[in-house]
């Protein structure tokens, strides 16, 4: 098990990078993620590798330790209600409201490995089907550049396909390459993947019409979750919507939010 000297110094490395916060009782994460580091990397220890990151400037070494620390699990249409209540109230109201305009912008922000994303872009694709004409950018950002270059390709084992994703939608979207499927062009063209720290400065993006952020906030400090959320608020057209993890919520963080309840999914719009 990691020692609290190395602990401490991981947790304060991946909070100046990402704001991420590593609470007590995660040293099992640390133990869990950065040992095989430790161990690829040539070090005969999680210490001896501290110790290096210690005794020379930041670099790549520390870059690799951030990105084995905020990589999160994910699984395609993760807690189906908020895909549940994009196909059944929140697709049909935008094709409504926004028929002149035929643009829709969607934002999947810390996208981990991309199943999120490419649900989105599946779950899109069926809609607009039988509407031509319309112009659907889905946003796909995440701290962690190997996440994105994971994402962009496409590519999924067959373990990862089994995790979510209907029978129909896998022989539909995806082809079969030996031990992976590969996501069809027709999905991946909808996606424009980014680097992006939610923690830092954003760079110029369209307002969005949704954005999914999900599961990120609960690792993140009260001060960092205020600042993301009026970042959002900023980014969000006035009648779109925002999707929070099952455990995270916009209360007594940003008033500026209002819940909403579809079907079993909870989103929140801006005030009026």
């Amino acid at each position: 098990m990691v020692n609290e000297h190395d602990f401490s110094y991981i947790r304060k490395l991946v909070y100046d990078n990402s704001a991420i916060v590593l609470e007590t009782g995660k040293e099992y994460l640390v133990d869990s993620r950065i040992n095989p580091l430790a161990k690829a990397k040539g070090f005969s220890s999680l210490s001896e590798l501290v110790k290096k990151l210690q005794q020379t400037p930041y670099g790549p070494l520390h870059y690799d330790v951030i990105e084995a620390m905020t990589t999160n699990e994910t699984s395609f249409f993760r807690d189906a209600h908020p895909f549940e209540a994009m196909k059944a109230h929140v697709l049909p109201e935008m094709t409504e409201k926004l028929a002149l305009r035929k643009r829709l912008n969607i934002w999947s922000a810390a996208c981990s490995s991309g199943q999120e994303p490419y649900s989105l872009a599946m779950l899109i694709n069926d809609h607009f089907a039988a509407q031509p004409g319309w112009n659907v950018n889905i946003t796909a950002t995440d701290i962690s550049e190997e996440m994105l270059s994971y994402t962009k390709k496409g590519h999924y084992t067959q373990l990862e396909i089994n995790r979510g994703l209907p029978v129909t939608m896998m022989v539909k979207y995806f082809e079969n390459h030996g031990s992976v499927w590969k996501a069809k062009d027709n999905i991946r063209n909808m996606l424009d993947f980014r680097k992006l720290n939610l923690s830092g400065p954003w760079p110029m993006m369209p307002k969005m019409d949704v954005i999914f952020l999900r599961n990120v906030l609960i690792y993140f400090d009260q001060e960092t979750k205020r600042g993301i959320l009026n970042k959002v608020r900023n980014q969000l057209n006035p009648e779109g919507y925002l999707f929070l993890g099952s455990a995270e919520t916009t209360f007594n963080l940003d008033d500026s939010f209002e819940r909403k309840l579809i079907g079993r999914a909870v989103c929140y719009q801006l005030r009026a």
